[in-house]
Parts: C-alpha cells; structure tokens; sequence
C-alpha cells in the first residue's frame, strides 16, 4: 500500500512534529558539510564556515511546513517561490545530486524508514530535479 499524505496524517506528523522535523533539518546540514563542502559553501557560512544558524533554522521552518506542519515560513518570509529563492545559483544535476545524498544520510540518520519513507524520498527527488537550471 502506497503512503498518501492527509491532513491528519502528515509527514510532519509521521516524523514526529517539529523538533524531529528540526533535528531533520540540522542533520542534512551536518550531513552536507561533512561529505559535499562543495555544496554547503553555497550557503550562508558562519565566521566558523558552517552553514549560518540563519540557513538552519529558515530551512527547518520551510521543511516543516513542506511536510505538512505550522505555516510559520510563509508567516515570516513569505512564499517560498522555489525557484527564485535558488535562481542565483547554477543547479545542474552534480548539485541536485549533492542535495540529495545529503538528505538521504539526513533521513537515515534519523532513522526514517517504511512508506513515508519511500514518500519523502520521491518527493525531495521531485523537488530537487525541478530546481535544475542548468543543463549537464
């Protein structure tokens, strides 16, 4: 049987709410800067050369209401319009593929499995083809 998000029965709400949605987020960062630098330098770096605690916590708020949570991203930054927040950097598929092995090791750190498992994974794979712009 195939996992169909509802209302009631959110990936928000599969994971745990927002402190695991949280954890999520702060892991994929770990998780970046551990095994693609290449990738986190295109974030927001803090005097240490980490991603910034700013990057952490607006993804954290925008997974969270990604999956399903409290709308507090479009609340305090508006739309997430995608595209044009990420239009400043070049994506090709060596970047969405940096991405993605970064939140794969983030949902194995935190030890999501089963369906909404196999959801998230097709949906962040959507999401971070959708964002290429440029051809390789």
């Amino acid at each position: 049987m195939t996992y169909t998000p509802s209302e009631l029965d959110s990936p928000f709400a599969r994971l745990g709410g927002e402190e695991s949605v949280r954890r999520l987020a702060e892991s994929f960062y770990d998780q970046m800067e551990a095994t693609e630098p290449e990738l986190a330098r295109l974030h927001e770096l803090d005097e240490h050369g980490r991603v910034s605690r700013r990057s952490r916590d607006n993804f954290g708020l925008f997974l969270s209401e990604w999956l399903g949570g409290p709308r507090n991203f479009s609340a305090t930054r508006g739309h997430p319009r995608l595209r044009m927040r990420h239009g400043r950097i070049e994506i090709g598929e060596g970047m969405r593929d940096a991405w993605l092995r970064a939140m794969t090791r983030a949902l194995d750190a935190q030890g999501v499995t089963g369906d909404v498992r196999g959801f998230l994974d097709a949906r962040f794979a959507e999401v971070a083809n959708f964002l290429r712009n440029v051809p390789e």
